[in-house]
């Protein structure tokens, strides 16, 4: 987990302003690596300067690299607000599930102003786990992704802000059609029979979508490109092909009537036949049969499938992005994804310290101290700043950057010392100073 291994060493403002300093001479080195993604750049800039062997340069190298392995596929359409503290290097990655023809569309958004650069790549991660991910799109300045996806399996988004930089970031991951609808007026609601469903007794598969309208509703194209064939006869009776920019076939048959001919260039809704039944399709109602075919037929659903479920908007309090909470009861229970029917991962006691760092719906992503991540409601935590004060009795104890025995000491506890605990985790206690240090003790026994 970025955060927790940036935290749990020591960042010295000597390195940060050495490495602030060194700006400038990553800028002009990065220029000479015009071949490389934007964020290989930067990683390639930090080497030839000299500055890769400084701690926060190899935490932020580390996490790029570990962010890459794919974690439980989101479930889109997708977003969630995310902090990621400047002072600790981090990266961070969604997986998801995606069908061949979906246009998978990226949009982050943060706070109004804020032009430091944040790295988005997009990947597709192998079956054999044994290679590495493949790399296929980098966001501009834009902070935006498009893709087109040509195969179906796992991909892969990872994020990740400069040096020194971070904030709020909303991730907004959604798919759509890629493809237009081929017939006018009407949408994936209108298909009635589906790639894959039995024809002729079982003896052979449906290779393409039905999608029912009445006769003479225009058929348009799906995508611009090239008449290929018109013809008339067989099964499909008056049949259109169309061949667009990614050389893959479009289908058009059972039509009533043909507008085009071979050799045409046509664009994205212009009319290429009528809406019928002809071939052996005249016993059913007027419809269209529609297919994609390169290197063999292929599903056209989610090529012209266009979802109408919005991503949730995020209602959770911001406020508490980036801070400590704890839990409000006992046998809480951490869920895997922002869904109360989904896997269950962990059971909490009651004042357990969480580390809230993203927000989906009225849910909050959070990270216990161990690492461990999930969601919680917000009805579920109780936020530092409805912590009361409690007093400590330990001259000389230690207050640790991390809950563990032999964690780096940040400051030590007087005698009597009036401190805020923000939660719990083990033995361990999360307190807060009147001078506002954050840190873990053991209480007295």
């Amino acid at each position: 987990m970025g955060f927790f291994q940036g935290w749990c060493r020591v960042v010295l403002w000597g390195v940060a302003v050495g490495l602030l300093a060194g700006c400038e001479k990553v800028e002009e080195i990065r220029e000479s690596f015009a071949h490389l993604t934007p964020h290989e750049q930067y990683a390639a800039a930090l080497r030839t300067a000299g500055l890769a062997e400084t701690e926060l340069a190899s935490q932020w190298l580390l996490a790029s690299t570990t962010a890459l392995h794919p974690d439980t596929p989101i479930t889109l359409p997708f977003r969630e607000a995310r902090y990621l503290d400047p002072a600790q290097p981090a990266a961070i990655s969604y997986a998801m599930e995606l069908r061949r023809g979906q246009e998978l569309l990226i949009q982050v958004d943060t706070t109004p102003g804020d032009t430091s650069a944040l790295f988005l790549d997009l990947y597709h991660v192998p079956a054999d786990s044994t290679e590495p991910v493949r790399h296929l799109e980098s966001a501009d300045s834009t902070w935006a992704i498009s893709y087109n996806v040509r195969r179906t399996g796992l991909y892969l988004l990872r994020a990740q802000p400069e040096l020194l930089r971070g904030g709020r970031y909303t991730f907004t991951i959604q798919t759509d059609a890629s493809l237009a609808f081929p017939v006018a007026g009407r949408d994936s609601r209108a298909i009635r029979s589906f790639f894959g469903d039995a024809r002729d007794g079982g003896r052979r598969d449906h290779h393409g979508v039905d999608i029912f309208a009445p006769r003479g509703t225009p058929a348009v194209a799906a995508a611009d490109g090239v008449i290929t064939r018109v013809r008339n006869g067989g099964l499909g009776g008056k049949v259109v092909w169309l061949r667009d920019a990614y050389g893959q076939h479009l289908y058009y048959a059972h039509l009533d009537s043909q507008m085009v001919r071979p050799g045409m260039r046509v664009s994205v809704g212009d009319t290429v036949g009528l809406v019928g039944n002809t071939g052996n399709a005249r016993t059913t109602p007027p419809h269209l049969h529609f297919g994609i075919y390169q290197r063999g037929p292929t599903d056209p659903f989610p090529f012209v499938h266009q979802p109408t479920e919005q991503p949730p908007e995020v209602r959770a309090d911001d406020a508490v992005l980036g801070q400590w909470a704890q839990v409000r009861q006992p046998r809480t229970t951490l869920r895997a994804a922002p869904n109360q029917r989904t896997e269950a991962v962990h059971a909490l006691d009651e004042g357990t310290a969480v580390y809230v760092e993203g927000n989906n719906g009225g849910w909050h992503r959070v990270v216990l101290p161990d690492g461990q991540t999930g969601y919680l409601t917000e009805a579920q935590l109780r936020h530092s700043s409805d912590v009361r004060e409690e007093w400590f009795e330990g001259p000389g104890q230690a207050i640790r950057i991390a809950p563990v025995a032999n964690a780096l000491p940040i400051d030590t506890l007087s005698r009597a010392t009036e401190v805020r605990v923000l939660g719990r985790f083990e033995e361990h206690q999360l307190v807060q100073t009147v001078a506002g240090r954050q840190g873990w003790v053991v209480p007295s026994k």
